[in-house]
């Protein structure tokens, strides 16, 4: 009998990691919906064998790399042209790194759910960790309204080569700093203390600017409901610097390749 129960506790998290692997919240959706097609036509898919979060990891992952779905054919029409090739530009070592950096899995769970031994992802993260350092510096804009997250934040960015333009702490800090200088990259909380929301923020700047974004809430449940549009890169509270690192690059690494790709377009 299909566990529906157990899959409802994971699916949140599932759903927040295919985003990160697809760089949007309809192509991610649309992997996670082909895994509970293949699991409601046969439950004895979940391997339980590490749990069943690393049981439906390692099925999504099966469904992942499968030629049918994540080579752009049509049996997933969802997924438009557009995000099926961001789909295929993302390597086994960014799933390796993600499950390790963003998903917390032990390296043990991580080679269960990519069917490798430890080795290979390690092997496999060292070449993710090494292509995320390649990725251009940019410049940073921090929407939080706690004094000691915005410094961790602040800190850490730093040290990933970026640069911080400014720490906003409510929704009009975000806009004013905004104009001084077009952020490259916005690590925002969604809910500010003064009652403004960083969401908001988020959505005014976007009318003018294109700019990718990595949301950082207590609440990720609300926002991973797929009810209604929601943030394709999100950051759990308390957080993790990995955690960090491994989303922004995610986020930066679609917003270049995105633009790489627009030329091409244009003349095609």
């Amino acid at each position: 009998m299909f566990r529906s129960q157990v899959v409802a506790e994971h699916l949140p998290l599932l759903r927040r990691y295919a985003r990160a692997l697809t760089g949007s919240q309809a192509s991610g959706d649309a992997y996670v919906g082909a895994m509970l097609e293949a699991l409601l036509q046969d439950p004895t898919l979940l391997d339980e064998q590490h749990g069943a979060r690393a049981g439906l990891f390692r099925l999504f992952t099966r469904i992942w790399n499968s030629v049918s779905v994540n080579g752009g054919a049509d049996e997933v029409p969802t997924l438009a042209p557009t995000e099926r090739r961001l789909t295929n530009i993302t390597p086994l070592p960014r799933q390796a790194f993600l499950l390790l950096s963003l998903e917390g899995f032990s390296e043990d769970e991580a080679a269960f759910v990519l069917e490798v031994d430890i080795a290979e992802v390690r092997r496999l993260s060292g070449i993710a960790g090494r292509e995320m350092a390649a990725e251009i510096a940019t410049d940073v804009l921090i929407i939080e309204d706690e004094t000691f997250i915005a410094m961790d934040l602040e800190s850490l960015v730093k040290n990933l080569g970026h640069r911080v333009i400014g720490v906003a702490r409510t929704h009009a800090d975000a806009i004013a700093l905004a104009k001084t200088k077009e952020p490259g990259l916005i690590l925002a909380d969604i809910q500010l203390a003064d009652g403004s929301s960083g969401l908001d923020a988020v959505n005014e700047l976007l009318r003018v600017v294109e700019v990718p974004v990595v949301f950082i809430t207590a609440y990720p449940e609300r926002f991973l409901t797929g009810e209604r549009p929601e943030p394709a890169f999100l950051i759990s509270k308390p957080f993790q610097p990995a955690m960090v690192s491994a989303v922004a690059s995610q986020a930066l690494f679609f917003q270049r390749n995105s633009r790489n790709r627009e030329p091409r377009a244009a003349a095609s």
